[in-house]
C-alpha cells in the first residue's frame, strides 16, 4: 500500500521548521530530505526517521520499527501533529547525519 500524497505533504509541512524539506518517490513510497540530506521515509502512511543519538534524546518515546520488509529499524514517529516537536527532531537528526556523497560526473571516452 502506497502513501497518500496528502499525508506525505502534511509530513513535509510538519518538518518545515528544520530547513528545506523535499520528498522523492522511491519504490512506491517516499524518501524525505532536509537541505539535501535524506533523514527519513514515509511508507504506508507512516513516518520514520533515521535513528541517531540526537534524535533519541528528543523523542518522547522510542519506537524502533522497520518501514518495510528487509529494512533496518528506524524511529517510528506516531506523534506527527506537533510541528515544533517534529521540526526539532528533524533538525537534530540532520545535524548528526553525514553530508550526501557527491555523484561523480560521467566522462566521455
Amino acid at each position: 500500500m502506497a502513501s497518500n500524497i496528502d499525508f506525505v505533504q502534511y509530513i513535509a509541512d510538519q518538518c518545515s521548521g528544520a530547513g528545506e524539506i523535499t520528498v522523492k518517490k522511491m519504490f512506491g513510497d517516499y524518501g524525505i530530505y532536509c537541505d539535501g540530506k535524506i533523514f527519513g521515509l514515509i511508507c504506508d502512511d507512516c513516518f520514520y526517521v533515521k535513528p541517531t543519538d540526537a534524535g533519541r534524546a528528543i523523542l518522547r518515546s522510542v519506537d524502533l520499527r522497520s518501514p518495510y520488509e528487509g529494512a533496518k529499524d528506524y524511529f517510528y514517529i506516531g506523534d506527527v501533529d506537533d510541528h515544533d516537536y517534529v521540526s526539532n527532531l528533524v533538525k537534530a537528526t540532520c545535524q548528526e547525519l553525514p553530508l550526501p556523497k557527491q555523484k561523480k560526473k560521467k566522462t566521455d571516452k
